[in-house]
């Protein structure tokens, strides 16, 4: 996210249709809106392998996977929130109802880049936090192979790291929201960590 906001004091409506008619994305914060960077191959790379692997595991039931261009909209007492998250499932059929955003997620994935990590761990993931239908938060690491898996639990939110080591072979992680299991190197197919 850029530090600076390209327009302030939008209504959540006039957000979203100035968003309408953009040709670049922007997030908006209690009617700040900030334009958003482009991504690196790795983290397209990333998005796309999990967007992939997701869409396969929900085909057929009433979940929805949406990969960047979906808004997660956040309404707290003290403001709003619209945030493109990289990933984002929603089984919720209120969510059918907004063709342009989504507010009843049960999972949310970040890919994490050097300009958005401190957001992603922080800021981000309190207001994601007060989202009521998420259950699991997932950060996912482009100069590492490794997940961290943050599952709510009654009031509070446990955490679990995944990653790839020598010590282990084909180690897996899974996603209890949607029941899934998967190897860590499935996410990191045609992706080269070392062309940072």
């Amino acid at each position: 996210m850029i530090a600076t906001p390209n327009f302030v004091n939008l209504s959540p409506d006039d957000y979203l249709e100035i968003e309408a008619n953009s040709s670049i994305k922007h997030e908006y914060i209690d009617g700040e809106v900030y334009a958003m960077a482009g991504a690196t191959d790795t983290h397209v790379t990333i998005a796309g392998n999990i967007f992939a692997l997701l869409r396969a595991q929900v085909r057929g039931s009433s979940c929805r996977v949406y990969i960047s261009d979906m808004k997660v909209r956040i309404q707290k007492a003290k403001g709003e929130r619209f945030y493109y998250p990289d990933i984002l499932v929603t089984c919720d059929p209120r969510d059918r109802d907004t063709p342009t955003y989504k507010q009843f997620p049960k999972l949310i994935i970040e890919v994490l880049s050097d300009s958005t990590e401190a957001f992603d761990r922080g800021d981000k993931f309190m207001d994601y936090q007060s989202i009521d239908s998420l259950q699991e938060y997932i950060l996912i690491n482009t100069r590492h192979p490794r997940l961290e898996i943050f599952r709510r639990q009654d009031d509070s939110w446990l955490f679990n790291t995944y990653s790839l080591s020598e010590d282990t072979e084909n180690p897996t992680f899974h996603i209890v929201s949607l029941d899934f299991t998967e190897k860590i190197a499935a996410i990191y197919e045609d992706v080269n960590l070392n062309n940072q």
